[in-house]
């Protein structure tokens, strides 16, 4: 697309309006308006297929044919003219299909044409319907067909991907799916080929596929040439029961709609929503639903024996035991406590339930939602910089992404963590309107930001602070302009993990008053906060070392006191447990894998007197646990996911009926056994309490301003023996790929093959010094793993880069610590 270098924005109120006279009915339009637009304002359906209002017009399919005998200038055209790519101009009249017998038989022309190939297995295709060539060919077709001859035939289906399929003769050749993939993601994965009668989509050459949105395509395809591995055959659309719902898999809560059948979810579409999503949906969204249906799903409650095992055991008991448990624990002589790690695959209600577990019935602040690498530097930043803000309260949203003259990103890899933030920015970029810039504080230009045609800002993991101190001096070389209020900074969890990043972003949005919002990962981590999920936190920002704010929570809990004093994070939590400090653990969703000390965290499980685990399916957690308590899966209850915006986004039950309960019901019930109870038991009340103690209106939490902490340059020279075949020192960068070996993705063997393989990314010096290797070892404090290697001449030096839960158990259980030193050597 061709883009204009002006970045001004138009001036609000100054729309040029013409009017156009559509069959017979007078509109009011913006000057620029398509035709097809125009009449959808006043009512008129003009039918069409290549038409998408997200994509560029192309006028491939013509179905969308018009009479127009007046361009505006007392003249006609002479010929039918695709409305999908017509402008509309001021006094123009157009007949559609209603009024006018040549636009009419012009597009029963088209129908015939694109039908003439087309085969007749309407009722074993899976677009069968809810197919708009079908209800086209009924509305604005022929009757019958004149066509005698072989219908043209390929070999089917073609595999575009382990998870899209191809059937050629059903392709209409509308471009809907090549224009996508071009426009929205970037990813070119698929093309036109050959020319003429044999034109046809395929895989278009030299371009791998590596889309993490291409599921898209088989949803606006119009026809059924694209089918998805996951749904091909499986159901028809009439057999289905669709449920609104929102996604599980990230902190930008895309709308999706949830299709069932018999009490099990059959495919996953893209909802339109334009303030989040759009009509978009990563892969990962789409197809990863199949672990609520895993051979291992725990489906009934379960207690350790006297002998050691688990046994299976009826609600009321398995409650009684966890109570009893618990209360021995958080009572006990020697090591009095008990530690709760929810997790983030929580929504806000089971988040709020385990905040106020922690208080109300343990008498403790030990709770922390972060399952991953933190610091007492993003703790603070969370209570005073997070919490409380949203749409409409000065929150950063998507839509201000688009309208941003400037978007830096520090510690975040939108393709990888936070896809429709990342199909914003490739909107904005491509603008002609907008114009934005982005810059990314990375240690390579990674292709995600190379598709945002991104200005990478080079750093070393460990060096973000003073990147972002610099930044304000260094923005208009970079950028064009100085940062201000028009531009946003977006920093990741990752920063949590880089001494003084976080404190460096506040003081650069202070100091040039662009807009800061973080974004997190999993899609329960913004609630948890605003639920109070944090040590230093209570339910609606209120923060712990207040009195007020402690009281406040005590008189909505009814209960007299709170404790006083903030609690421990989550590593705090694991190494007093590993030291005998505390006695019990309740435990959420928690992988060990993701935690910053992987053998801390089992150290842990094998020292504690009491475990619970609340758990989807069986995990090392549950193997240790003396309390095993299923819970719903997010298809199974009904909640809401806190945006990254910190926008709210509910969604209902889609499938009822199962054993399984909502995290918040399973506290409450273990509450009301110690004797203690919660004051809810369902969703729905767990809601009400939640608006009815509302948000904290005193002062925020203060934050401790931490300063950035220099970094001994790494060695990139060649070292140790082997002339030049082993280096030492690199820091080692790392974040988790959106598809990658992650629990929740598991049961779709096609999803799984869709994953970007593990490699080891090194420099130019790294690779010239190594002998430009194929397979590389690095070593870390925690072990050490073999890897392909890939030349990544954009990577600081010094740096090694790898995904961080691609291969093996992870990154940070077999290798090290984001920012350790790691040794580079050619694999044996």
């Amino acid at each position: 697309m061709t883009t204009t270098p002006e970045r001004t924005p138009a001036t609000p109120g100054a729309v040029d309006l013409v009017t156009v006279t559509i069959d017979g009915v007078n509109v009011a339009v913006p000057k620029g308006t398509l035709v097809i637009r125009a009449a959808e304002q006043v009512g008129i359906a003009i039918p069409r297929f290549c038409d998408h209002p997200l994509l560029e017009p192309v006028g491939a399919c013509r179905q969308c044919l018009v009479d127009v005998p007046d361009a505006g200038n007392g003249r006609g055209l002479p010929k039918p003219q695709a409305s999908c790519t017509l402008e509309v101009a001021d006094g123009m009249v157009v007949n559609t299909q209603a009024t006018s017998g040549v636009a009419d038989k012009a597009q029963q022309g088209v129908m015939e044409l694109l039908l003439i190939n087309h085969p007749l297995d309407c009722p074993v295709c899976d677009k069968g319907g809810e197919c708009p060539l079908q209800n086209q060919a009924m509305s604005n077709g022929r009757g019958d067909s004149r066509f005698e001859g072989v219908k043209r035939t390929f070999p089917k289906p073609i595999h575009l991907s382990p998870q899209v399929l191809l059937d050629r003769e059903r392709c209409i050749v509308c471009q809907r799916c090549t224009r996508f993939a071009e426009q929205i993601p970037g990813d070119p994965f698929i093309a036109l080929v050959e020319r003429g009668a044999q034109q046809q989509i395929g895989i278009a050459e030299d371009a791998p596929f590596l889309s993490y949105f291409a599921g898209n395509t088989i949803q606006i395809c119009p026809v059924g040439a694209l089918t998805s591995e996951a749904y091909r055959f499986r159901s028809r659309p009439f057999d289905l029961v669709s449920v609104p719902s929102v996604a599980e898999h990230d902190a930008c809560g895309s709308a999706i709609r949830v299709d069932h059948r018999r009490g099990k979810v059959m495919r996953r579409l893209a909802g339109d929503d334009p303030e989040v999503n759009e009509e978009w949906i990563t892969d990962k969204d789409r197809f990863a639903f199949t672990y609520a249906t895993a051979p291992d799903r725990l489906t009934y409650p379960q207690v350790r024996d006297t002998d050691g095992s688990l046994r299976p055991a009826s609600w009321p008991e398995a409650l009684a035991v966890a109570a009893r448990g618990l209360a021995a624990a958080r009572d006990s002589a020697e090591r009095p406590g008990v530690g709760v790690l929810p997790g983030g695959r929580v929504t806000a209600e089971d988040a709020y339930a385990y905040a106020t577990f922690a208080r109300v019935a343990l008498g403790t602040n030990d709770v922390d939602f972060r399952a991953r690498p933190l610091s007492a530097e993003e703790t603070d930043f969370l209570g005073s910089h997070v919490v409380l803000t949203g749409p409409g309260g000065g929150g950063v949203t998507q839509a201000d992404l688009e309208s941003a003259r400037t978007v830096v990103l520090a510690g975040l890899e939108p393709e990888d963590e936070a896809g429709a933030i990342f199909l914003r920015l490739r909107k904005a970029v491509r603008s002609a309107r907008s114009r934005t810039t982005v810059l990314t504080l990375a240690p390579y230009l990674t292709r995600g930001s190379a598709k945002l045609h991104a200005r990478l800002v080079p750093t070393a993991p460990g060096d973000e602070a003073g990147a972002l101190d610099g930044l304000a001096d260094r923005a208009e070389e970079l950028a064009g302009a100085p940062l201000g209020p028009t531009d946003v900074l977006l920093v990741g969890e990752r920063l949590a993990t880089s001494p003084g990043a976080l404190s460096a972003a506040v003081r650069l949005a202070e100091a040039t008053g662009a807009r800061l919002a973080w974004v997190p990962r999993r899609a329960g981590d913004r609630g948890a906060i605003e639920t109070g999920c944090l040590p230093t936190l209570l339910p609606g920002g209120r923060p712990v070392a207040d009195a007020a704010a402690r009281v406040d929570a005590a008189a909505a809990w009814g209960v007299t006191t709170l404790p006083e004093r903030p609690g421990r994070d989550a590593e705090q939590i694991v190494a007093a447990v590993a030291a005998g400090e505390l006695a019990g653990l309740v435990v959420g969703g928690v992988d060990p894998a993701d935690l910053p000390d992987p053998a801390a965290f089992r150290a842990a499980l094998e020292r504690a007197e009491f475990v619970v685990s609340l758990e989807l399916r069986a995990t090392e957690v549950t193997a240790h646990a003396d309390v095993v308590l299923p819970v719903a899966a997010v298809a199974e209850k009904a909640g809401m996911f806190v945006t990254w915006e910190g926008r709210p986004r509910p969604f209902p039950t889609v499938l009822a009926g199962t054993n399984r309960l909502p995290d918040s019901r399973v506290l409450a019930g273990i509450a009301e056994e110690l004797g203690r109870p919660l004051g809810f038991r369902t969703v729905a009340e767990v809601r009400d309490q939640m608006e009815a103690l509302g948000a904290w209106d005193g002062d925020r939490a203060a934050a401790r301003p931490v300063p950035a902490r220099p970094v001994p340059a790494a060695a990139s020279g060649a070292a140790g023996a082997g002339g030049g075949r082993s280096t030492d020192g690199h820091r080692l960068a790392t974040w988790k790929q959106l598809l990658d070996l992650g629990s929740l993705q598991d049961g779709d063997p096609a999803l799984r093959a869709s994953m970007r393989p593990a490699v080891v990314r090194v420099g130019t010096a790294t690779y010239e010094a190594l002998g430009r290797p194929a397979q590389v070892r690095v070593t870390g404090s925690r072990g050490a793993v073999e890897l392909p290697c890939v030349h990544e001449p954009t990577l600081v030096d010094g740096t090694v880069w790898v995904p961080t839960r691609s291969a093996g158990r992870g990154v940070l259980a077999d290798l090290a610590a984001p920012g350790e030193r790691v040794h580079v050597e050619v694999a044996p």
